[in-house]
């Protein structure tokens, strides 16, 4: 590894084996743009420049991180999500760009409220709340989670973007949290847990390795676990026209739509991906 050039072919044939094309690519890319400055037009225009010692030897440590399956965002510590930068820890799940597509949506959605006060469910590295906080300036938001570890990376990637966002450590299966229960809401927004047990078997191995299991994995015999105590929730303490959203498992879309429902939500929305995959909906509450 000598030049741009060299670290950049290096790493795409190392990892050709263990990812497709594009996959070895944007990795490649990642690692290569984050320690040498350089953007991707400037990593091809300037292929020849020499790359100095002591970042040709944290090239080859994190290509050796790499080969083991660990994601290249926790190899660098960081990861990007709707233009902002934020740190990522084994304590945190990868922000993915299926949330983004959920995020937009629910700015779309609440662009035209003056104060729309906002809470995130499972809020894990903080990019929901603290991206909505970002755009949404005269927004409050709150955000909790189980993990106080998970919290820790949140309020550091608050601050590191300069936000004010409302953190409460807090278990929405068992919940004891006066700061959020006394609150109401125009926008109740979760990507709980809703990998299955059965689900597990097909995943990649740089989730399952090393990914947090508790932000990712539901028991086969109850898959909507979350959605339903995330539902029943916000049925009292949305707003009158307030709306609920969730990332969700495409394979229960049409059974969480009909849960939502049943509980008194209307017009709901389900949405895909850019995969074509059901992966979100949005649902609006009456009040009563």
């Amino acid at each position: 590894m000598e030049t741009v050039k060299d670290a950049y072919d290096q790493f795409k044939a190392t990892l050709a084996p263990l990812y497709s094309v594009q996959e070895a690519d944007a990795m490649a890319s990642l690692v290569l743009t984050t320690l040498t400055g350089y953007s991707k037009a400037k990593l091809k225009a300037f292929g020849d420049d020499a790359i100095e010692e002591d970042v040709q030897k944290q090239l080859q440590q994190i290509l050796k991180d790499l080969v083991t399956g660990k994601p290249v965002q926790y190899v660098l510590g960081i990861a990007h999500f709707y233009g902002l930068v934020f740190k990522v820890t084994h304590d945190v799940l990868i922000p993915r760009p299926e949330t983004e597509e959920l995020v937009q949506w629910v700015l779309r959605t609440l662009k035209d409220l003056n104060q729309p006060t906002v809470l995130d469910i499972g809020s894990g590295s903080g990019c929901i709340p603290i991206t909505i906080k970002t755009q949404l300036l005269r927004s409050k938001v709150f955000a909790l989670d189980i993990s106080s570890a998970a919290l820790a990376v949140a309020k550091a990637n608050a601050e590191a973007n300069q936000v004010n966002v409302t953190f409460v450590k807090a278990d929405i299966l068992n919940l004891q949290a006066d700061e959020i229960e006394q609150q109401t809401y125009q926008a109740i927004i979760s990507n709980p847990p809703y990998v299955t047990e059965t689900d597990k078997l097909q995943m990649h191995k740089n989730v399952t390795d090393f990914e947090p299991h508790t932000a990712l994995f539901v028991p086969d015999t109850d898959p909507l676990l979350f959605y339903i105590a995330i539902t029943d929730f916000a049925a009292k303490h949305l707003l009158p026209g307030g709306f609920l959203f969730f990332e969700i498992n495409e394979n229960y879309g049409n059974e969480t739509v009909a849960m939502m429902q049943q509980k008194g939500f209307v017009n709901a929305e389900l949405r895909q991906d850019m995969m074509g995959k059901d992966r979100m909906i949005r649902a609006e509450w009456p009040g009563t």
